[in-house]
């Protein structure tokens, strides 16, 4: 017997901010969300429509994020999950060899299903998806920066190409003519796909109106994968709607700390921005780091950040330009270099907590699941939204996180991420 007969959908993130993301447009569409860091041990505790497993898989090797998502099915099937939705970035960012197309094989093999759709599309953060080709803002994903992505550089928009690069079953595409007609005529598109052998298709969508066009022909549907955007087209499914009352959390207190570890445009200028307001900031330097100085640099900034602390927030930072990044991954490698500055970051975060710090804005999908991590902390509840995709969360030991896509948020994210908790 299930363990929660309630559950109608079971979500498996490919990072930390992804499925904070996810459960944000989950919650502000009506369901009731609870999101675990990793797979968790036991059965659900808590009576909810929806669970976003959260996994830092993006970037591992293609087998270890296959095995992962695995074993997040298996347990969301136990409880009783009706729908399986694959969450990956609104970005799509993914190297030729995964892992957005292998974990998406395995999910359909262990499924059953011949079948599934693919779309980034997430309109409300400039995320949109026109004759298979993925628009950030204004311009093709691959001139909007994430060509110089220091994991996943994105160099091709195509996602039709992108994906059958990453998968052995046909891809195709659903396009917005399509789209535009409703769920009848997607799921006629579907079946004609599928005649055609078609195993994977990308979707257009340019406005949340598409979304929801095309979250009911994706009511029978047992695997979805998808950025954050479709899920606001799925609740209804179910027959629920928008309520306040999902998004609740209890009063926050203690001190309040950024931590930032991403290097996206969105994010240098949330940096910048947060410093030209005159509130304290520090950067890590990765090259300081190197060669077993990574505890001294953390003391240094736990002692900077103390005294500080009751006059209001104070950021951390190891956000760079594009070409200092590659200048320390020339000297350590990406892995190495990535790697010093998560767990660099993550130590910060954990030594803020215990000097008092109950409300924490995490920077970067990396850096947020490194900190999530050291932290301790196993689930979290999901409360307001900040910025489309970046909403406020809740422990159990008490603390206020928020984790948030490199990409995502306004100039004044950091200051303005506190004002919305209060």
């Amino acid at each position: 017997m299930p363990n929660n007969a309630c559950l109608k959908l079971g979500c498996i993130a490919d990072d930390f901010t992804g499925a904070t993301d996810l459960a944000n447009n989950l919650v502000r569409s009506g369901m009731r969300v609870v999101q675990t860091i990793g797979v968790p041990t036991g059965p659900l505790a808590t009576d909810v429509d929806a669970v976003v497993v959260a996994l830092k898989s993006r970037t591992i090797a293609a087998a270890e994020a296959i095995a992962q998502s695995l074993d997040a099915l298996k347990w969301l099937q136990a409880q009783g999950a009706q729908q399986i939705y694959f969450k990956y970035c609104s970005t799509f960012d993914s190297t030729p060899e995964g892992n957005i197309g292998p974990v998406t094989e395995a999910l359909m093999d262990a499924l059953g299903t011949d079948f599934t759709i693919a779309t980034p599309a997430f309109p409300d953060n400039g995320r949109t998806v026109f004759k298979g080709y993925l628009f950030a803002g204004n311009v093709l994903l691959n001139e909007s920066g994430m060509q110089n992505h220091p994991l996943t550089p994105m160099q091709d928009a195509n996602l039709v190409r992108v994906m059958q690069a990453q998968t052995k079953r046909k891809v195709g595409l659903i396009d917005y003519k399509t789209v535009v007609l409703g769920a009848a005529a997607i799921r006629e598109r579907i079946a004609a796909l599928r005649a055609e052998g078609v195993g994977v298709a990308v979707v257009d969508a340019t406005s949340n109106d598409d979304l929801h066009l095309l979250g009911p022909a994706l009511k029978d549907m047992p695997l979805v994968t998808a950025g954050s955007g479709v899920a606001i087209g799925l609740p209804a499914n179910f027959g629920l709607e928008p309520s306040l009352q999902a998004s609740q959390l209890p009063a926050a207190g203690g001190w309040q700390a950024v931590v930032s570890g991403s290097c996206s445009l969105a994010t240098n200028a949330q940096v910048a921005h947060f410093k030209a307001s005159g509130r304290p900031a520090m950067a890590i330097n990765p090259a300081a780091l190197m060669h077993g100085q990574s505890d001294a640099v953390v003391q240094q900034v736990l002692a900077w950040a103390a005294p500080l602390l009751q006059d209001g927030p104070v950021l951390v930072y190891s956000t760079a330009e594009p070409e200092a990044v590659k200048a320390v991954q020339t000297q350590l490698g990406v892995a190495e270099a990535g790697a010093l500055v998560e767990h660099a970051l993550a130590a910060v975060a954990r030594g803020l907590a215990d000097l008092g710090v109950k409300q924490l804005v995490v920077a970067g999908g990396e850096t947020s699941g490194a900190c999530v991590q050291a932290l301790g902390v196993a689930q979290l509840q999901i409360g307001p939204q900040i910025d489309p995709g970046v909403p406020w969360c809740h422990a159990p030991s008490g603390v206020h996180i928020t984790l948030k896509s490199g990409n995502f948020g306004t100039e004044d994210f950091f200051s303005k991420a506190f004002g919305v908790l209060r």
